[in-house]
């Protein structure tokens, strides 16, 4: 493997771009060539060797844009190793327990093969674009729930798994 990694990402309110952006530094640092992108904009998959695609959860189904990715990239994605990650929770529950992945997201990680998933915290703050968005904020639910800590020992061993490839 020459250790290219895309990570694409479906976020609307950028708390899932900046995951991805997390998960890439880790990646990096692990001596990996990686190219950050919106899953809307993937148009082909020929330059990486592994994938990693993220989406945002949003009552209980991943990002159109991340669904998207997958549905038309699906022979390419199950060429080459492939993770993908869910943000969304607006609690602690996802650092204080393994989350699994939902049933859309689980039935794309095997029609891909994906060698793993993982659910991250969320974020939803004022500003956040929507009109359920801003009715869950004025509820009070909102907030960051990311743990980037989480999300480096996540990325750690996506690149171990890809040292041993």
């Amino acid at each position: 493997m020459t250790g290219r990694v895309l990570v694409a990402y479906g976020t609307t309110n950028g708390s899932t771009a900046q995951i991805a952006d997390a998960v890439a530094e880790v990646l990096r640092e692990a001596g990996l060539t990686v190219e950050t992108r919106s899953a809307r904009e993937v148009t082909s998959l020929e330059s990486c060797d592994a994938v990693v695609v993220g989406g945002a959860l949003y009552a209980g189904r991943w990002h159109r844009d991340a669904r998207r990715l997958v549905r038309r990239r699906r022979g390419d994605l199950a060429a080459r190793p492939v993770w993908f990650f869910s943000s969304g929770p607006l609690d602690a529950s996802a650092s204080e327990r393994d989350i699994p992945p939902v049933r859309g997201v689980r039935r794309a990680m095997i029609r891909v093969d994906a060698r793993g998933h993982a659910t991250f915290g969320g974020r939803l703050e004022q500003g956040a674009k929507g009109r359920i968005a801003r009715m869950i904020i004025d509820s009070g639910k909102g907030g960051d729930y990311r743990d980037f800590a989480a999300v480096r020992r996540w990325a750690a061993g996506v690149a171990d798994e890809l040292a041993r490839a």
